[in-house]
């Protein structure tokens, strides 16, 4: 094997070990924003479907599910969101069914996780119920799929105008990371700062990503850096180089 070949390989190494560090950092900031997505609707949906004696009973079976998830009973919450995907009425079982794709994911059963979600863009009728999904999945790929796998569910997604179009283009700019192409994720980490309805952590957290991409020699946009939070601009700690570990559990 050449010196070049062996100097790839520790350089792909080395990036795949720093994008590790900050999806670990990052990863249930994301994933918590997601699922308070959907915690949300199914609040807008409880109140929404109460006055039916049907709706108010499956929105108590869901809650009582959210209630095993915080407990950590995941066996427990599964059976439960089981019940109302079979018996529920009205929008419950489909938030049902995205509570349990959630906990899939939580389990580590990511290829069981992405498949639900996926299975569920394909069914819902509801344009935003389908993109969420799609985020939903793109995010978990980012970690055990392909740039090219991202970018089929997020895609069309990172659109201006998309109310998912922040976390769509998060999931592709990591995933954008990950694959070696810097410039194309200092792009897609740009659009999120330079989006004037991006909240201040995620601004921030955009911060910590450029900082990592301005550690590696792609050149910092000077808008971006005025945008973004001025600690974040710094690379953070996790961004050195770092020794292979094992794979952290799944949020």
């Amino acid at each position: 094997m050449s010196q070049d070949n062996i100097f790839r390989e520790v350089d792909e190494e080395l990036r795949s070990d720093r994008m590790r560090a900050l999806w670990r950092r990052f990863a249930p900031y994301v994933i918590g924003a997601a699922i308070a997505v959907v915690a949300l609707v199914a609040v807008n949906e409880g109140w929404t479907w109460y006055h039916s004696n049907n709706a108010a009973a499956s929105s108590d079976e869901l809650y009582k599910a959210f209630d095993l998830i915080e407990a950590g009973d995941l066996a427990g919450a599964t059976t439960q969101l089981d019940a109302v995907i079979a018996n529920g009425s009205g929008s419950y079982p489909v938030l049902a069914e995205f509570r349990k794709a959630g906990v899939l994911a939580r389990e580590g059963k990511t290829a069981e996780a992405v498949a639900a979600y996926d299975s569920l863009a394909n069914t819902q009728s509801d344009a935003r119920l389908r993109e969420l999904a799609l985020v939903l999945a793109g995010t978990l790929l980012v970690d055990t799929g392909t740039l090219a796998d991202v970018e089929a569910r997020v895609g069309t997604i990172a659109a201006d105008g998309n109310p998912l179009r922040n976390s769509a283009r998060e999931a592709l700019g990591l995933a954008q990371y990950k694959a070696g192409d810097l410039a194309a994720a200092q792009a897609s980490f740009e659009a999120v700062v330079n989006d004037p309805y991006t909240n201040g952590t995620t601004r921030n957290r955009m911060g910590y990503y450029l900082g990592q991409l301005l550690a590696e020699g792609a050149p910092l946009d000077e808008e971006a850096a005025a945008e973004a939070e001025p600690e974040a601009v710094a690379p953070p700690a996790e961004a050195a180089p770092l020794a292979p570990e094992p794979a952290p559990a799944a949020q």
